[in-house]
């Protein structure tokens, strides 16, 4: 969802981290690094796909199965 100027606010309802039970810094900044992650690793992972199926598929998947789960997971809120 995207609110104002194009500035990505993203929220995530009925987590257990925090006594609020939402958040909005964590899955925001996710995003935003699952973005980053993805405009490098995605690419790469296409080249490396036409040669290597399995390890092409491992590389455009690193930014959703490992980037963004880390970065919300470390921010409680």
């Amino acid at each position: 969802m995207a609110l104002g100027i194009g500035i990505p606010i993203c929220v995530q309802c009925g987590t257990t981290s925090n006594p609020c039970r939402c958040k909005v810094v964590g899955p925001t900044v996710g995003f935003l690094a699952f973005a980053a992650a993805a405009v490098v690793e995605w690419p790469v992972g296409a080249l490396v796909y036409c040669f290597r199926h399995g390890k092409g598929r491992r590389i455009m998947a690193h930014p959703a199965t490992v980037v963004y789960p880390s970065v919300i997971n470390a921010i409680p809120i």
